[in-house]
């Protein structure tokens, strides 16, 4: 997620089902004001501290990461102590008695995280150990996958992707293909809300360009 640090005027940001464990790409981000960073690899909530200077943060998504602990209320307390102008976490809706509640139950988050030398990186044996036993299955990833890209899109006023479409669209591929394919279209969608006019035309000349190369190609194997 290091392309955060070259958006600083980005508002939405979707990266769930992701193996992202370091949110310091995050605190240039000033006009945040909703993060989906569902089921990754975020082992600390020492990783709030590059949130709390997001002045228009109000939606957080963070469950289903190693930080959240054994303890629900715990967690819950110390997001909410340190993000207090949270609306919405985990799909639940903050209340004043949480957010008073926080200054008591919450741990307050004055430090970054220290960093070893292979905290960033995302092997095999840290993908099994983080998701385990809870592992959900495809089809479930496949729902959750649609639905936030469709969220994304309608961020954008663009048309939903139609289920059986994706589905077809998705079941070409292998088992984790599809997941990576839906990251990419969430990142650059995304991204295509930084562009003006001048980037827009050059994507859009790009992708007739690739779907003419792609038709062509189709044409010769039939």
């Amino acid at each position: 997620i290091s392309i955060c640090r070259d958006l600083p005027n980005i508002e939405v940001i979707t990266f769930s089902v992701n193996g992202i464990s370091d949110l310091e790409p995050l605190h240039q981000c000033q006009n945040l004001s909703e993060l989906y960073l569902r089921r990754n690899n975020i082992r600390s909530l020492d990783e709030l501290f590059y949130l709390k200077t997001l002045p228009r943060l109000r939606v957080l998504w963070l469950a289903e990461n190693p930080c959240c602990g054994p303890d629900p209320h715990r967690y819950r307390m110390t997001v909410l102590r340190n993000l207090p102008s949270l609306q919405k976490l985990d799909n639940q809706a903050v209340t004043e008695e949480e957010l008073s509640q926080a200054l008591v139950d919450g741990v307050e988050i004055t430090a970054p995280p220290a960093r070893s030398a292979v905290e960033n990186g995302w092997s095999e044996s840290t993908a099994s150990s983080a998701t385990g036993s809870t592992t959900e299955p495809e089809s479930e990833l496949l729902s959750c996958s649609l639905e936030e890209t469709n969220k994304t899109q309608d961020e954008l006023d663009m048309k939903p992707v139609p289920r059986d479409k994706y589905s077809s669209f998705c079941s070409q591929d292998t088992d984790c293909s599809h997941k990576k394919r839906n990251n990419v279209l969430n990142a650059i969608l995304l991204l295509m809300k930084e562009l003006d006019a001048e980037g827009l035309e050059i994507i859009q000349q790009t992708v007739t360009r690739r779907l003419q190369a792609l038709q062509k190609k189709e044409l010769q194997e039939e």
